[in-house]
């Protein structure tokens, strides 16, 4: 008797001290371990689902009633008990806890606070693994929709310096080493092109990810009598999802906005690396003001394209975030497990840096002054009218390209030897090359004429780029208000 007496006076461990977890049921007993309830929560970074998590339940509340699992008073009280719950929240007198895990029961518990037991009715029907899945999905949706315009946005900055710059003659490369002349125009039109492409992407994955999971509960689907067709259509979702099991496990739309973000991404960072490039001293194409530059600590010459360096570096998180969010899926079965628990932070994450990325970008392009004497000087020099050369012979002489193409080289040769430019060269020289060269080859042989000359569709020329930024307005900028009308919220 002694020793069950002893035994009883023992100290308690400490996961035994704690109170059964309420949202487990009755099938807990105990608490989870302090380190179990640090790796289970997720609520320091999925409250930032708050607006779509209470937008979803409002959804299944009205589906509820309309269906009559749930009466018009209690409806009406939880949707005001929501409301209440959303403005606490955006006024940050909301109190967050890491106890109840994650957004979902934070919102019901403040919930059933407010209102009483009734707040218990919300969640007939629905487990938190279909509520998380609409979750993400309304908020990469909402996540596309922000980026839409500022990507448009961008890509009407450069439309604009592209107006501006359309006879600015540059240097174009390959290989960084000076090849022919082109417009800087035509440059910036090229970075137009690809983020249209990107901004197709997300289109593109926007479209797929439209439909509602809401119905699948936990991941076989519900015996009360729901709609989930009413909670998609009020959602703005073009219909629900087709399998239950998929509802619940999909994140393909996740990887898909990160593999979209990721591109873009790599967009930004080739044009933040021709910024820096650019600004750079053996350059001196362009300068950014005291906006996007900073200074040195120690060297007070210096300015730094901080903001372009910046926009490049974003680019290795938001990979990061790609790899991460493959790693995390690659292989669960089927459904849920939690591991999609990390694919939040991926994913918040790739889009913050992206739409940084996006801002700065738009403004350094704004920003930023040419230098076109500085561009003309880089462009008219290392024989960069060659193939024009080349070119001439081919159309006035008749040579095949290949034989232009040696003769060229051999008159750049003899010009490199004398340290002159090749309209330099005397015809006597040029001919002594090929008798058949005359004295309209001069016409050729400057920046000035090698850019007006190539007018074929997509070329450098000022009049096509004058033409091509119209034609990029109208294609790009005009389909922003269309796609924005055409979206279901």
């Amino acid at each position: 008797m002694a020793r069950k007496n002893r035994a009883a006076r023992a100290p308690k461990s400490r996961s035994n001290t704690k109170r059964a977890n309420t949202m487990w049921g009755g099938r807990y007993k105990l608490g989870p371990a302090e380190i179990m309830e640090k790796i289970n929560a997720s609520i320091g970074f999925d409250r930032r689902l708050y607006a779509q998590d209470i937008t979803g339940s409002i959804a299944h509340c009205d589906m509820l009633v309309a269906q009559g699992i749930l009466t018009a008073k209690d409806g009406s009280a939880i949707k005001r008990g929501l409301a209440k719950v959303r403005e606490e929240i955006e006024s940050g007198r909301f109190k967050f806890s890491t106890k109840l895990e994650d957004i979902h029961m934070n919102v019901e518990a403040r919930l059933a606070e407010l209102i009483g037991p009734a707040a218990g009715r919300l969640h007939t029907a629905r487990s938190r693994n279909d509520q998380v899945a609409l979750d993400v999905r309304l908020w990469v949706r909402d996540a596309i929709d922000r980026l839409e315009p500022m990507l448009a946005d961008l890509q009407a900055a450069l439309i604009e310096r592209a107006e501006e710059y359309a006879a600015t003659i540059m240097p174009g490369f390959t290989h960084l080493q000076t090849a022919q002349p082109i417009t800087f125009g035509h440059h910036l039109l090229a970075y137009v092109e690809m983020f249209g492409r990107d901004r197709g992407r997300l289109a593109d994955c926007r479209a797929r990810l439209n439909e509602s999971p809401l119905g699948a509960a936990a991941l076989a689907g519900s015996p009360h009598p729901i709609d989930p067709r009413k909670t998609a259509k009020a959602l703005g979702f073009d219909r629900p999802m087709a399998n239950s099991l998929d509802a619940v496990s999909d994140r393909d739309y996740v990887v898909e906005f990160i593999a979209a973000t990721s591109l873009t991404a790599v967009h930004l960072s080739r044009l933040a690396e021709e910024i820096v490039i650019w600004c750079s001293a053996p350059f001196r194409f362009i300068a950014l003001s005291d906006a996007f530059t900073t200074g040195s600590s120690i060297m007070p010459q210096k300015r730094n394209p901080d903001a372009a360096e910046l926009t490049r570096a974003k680019t290795g998180r938001i990979l990061g975030s790609f790899v991460a969010i493959c790693t995390i899926l690659k292989g669960l079965p089927l459904t849920y497990q939690k591991d999609m628990q990390e694919d939040k932070e991926p994913l918040f994450d790739a889009a913050d840096s992206l739409e940084l990325g996006v801002a700065a970008m738009a403004g350094m392009i704004r920003d930023l002054k040419a230098n076109p004497q500085r561009m003309r000087a880089v462009a008219s020099a290392d024989y960069s009218v060659a193939t024009d050369l080349a070119d001439w012979l081919v159309r006035k002489v008749g040579l095949p390209f290949r034989q232009a193409h040696h003769v060229t080289g051999t008159l750049v040769g003899i010009a490199a030897d004398k340290g002159v430019d090749l309209d330099k060269l005397s015809l006597a020289e040029m001919q002594a090359v090929e008798p058949n060269i005359d004295r309209s080859v001069y016409g050729v042989l400057t920046v000035e004429a090698s850019v007006a000359a190539r007018k074929s569709l997509g070329g450098t020329s000022p009049a096509n780029v004058a033409r091509a930024t119209k034609e990029a307005r109208s294609r790009f900028l005009g389909r922003a208000s269309k796609s924005a009308k055409g979206r279901g919220r």
